[in-house]
């Protein structure tokens, strides 16, 4: 079966470095670059992925906005993480959608070159423990939390945030609600000094 893989990332330079590794190191060339969620969906579309290099934020979303469609579009495609995002924060929320890969953009050449082989051939990657330690508040948010929690670290109101996800606002600000309670924080100002102390990049 021939390996085809989309590299979805919003910074051009950053898809163009991987698209060279995966070229020179692996041999492959069947590689499509994209930078936001509505180009990724239409590529996937368009034709069967195998791989799938996956940032968080977008422009137009996040990929826990859009991963659950990614799946059922595509129920077979290996799905790697791919953002400078925390692992503590989103990788047990991620392998709820059966996605195990994570890559981490602050390693080096070498290493990246290493959790892709690992992750081209669908094999485990083990993830550091230091990564992972239980204090931080931030890994006990459900997947809808995660995304309500992006666009309230964005400043955008209950109504923005339920017209965007489709949902009610009493439902976006028990969702609120629920992300004070379990981060510990009182206000916005509070969450935005969490967020950038566990370097949760919004």
């Amino acid at each position: 079966m021939s390996i085809n893989i989309i590299i979805a990332d919003d910074h051009s330079m950053i898809r163009k470095g991987i698209k060279l590794i995966l070229k020179t190191t692996f041999g492959y060339h069947n590689i499509i670059e994209v930078g936001s969620c509505t180009d990724l969906m239409s590529e996937l579309r368009k034709k069967e992925c195998t791989h799938l290099l996956l940032d968080i934020i977008f422009p137009d979303g996040t990929a826990l906005e859009v991963i659950p469609n990614i799946i059922n579009l595509c129920p077979d495609i290996k799905i790697m993480m791919f953002t400078m995002q925390s692992p503590v924060v989103y990788s047990d929320v991620f392998k709820q959608y059966g996605v195990n890969h994570y890559l981490p953009k602050s390693l080096n050449e070498e290493q990246t070159v290493c959790y892709l082989r690992k992750f081209l051939n669908n094999e485990p990657i083990p993830v550091d423990s230091k990564l992972l330690l239980p204090q931080n508040p931030f890994s006990t948010l459900s997947p809808r939390e995660l995304e309500v929690l992006h666009y309230i670290l964005n400043s955008h109101q209950t109504k923005t945030i339920s017209d965007v996800l489709n949902l009610r606002m009493s439902t976006i600000s028990t969702l609120k609600k629920r992300i004070f309670e379990k981060t510990g924080t009182e206000n916005l100002t509070h969450l935005l000094e969490l967020a950038n102390l566990y370097d949760i990049n919004f």
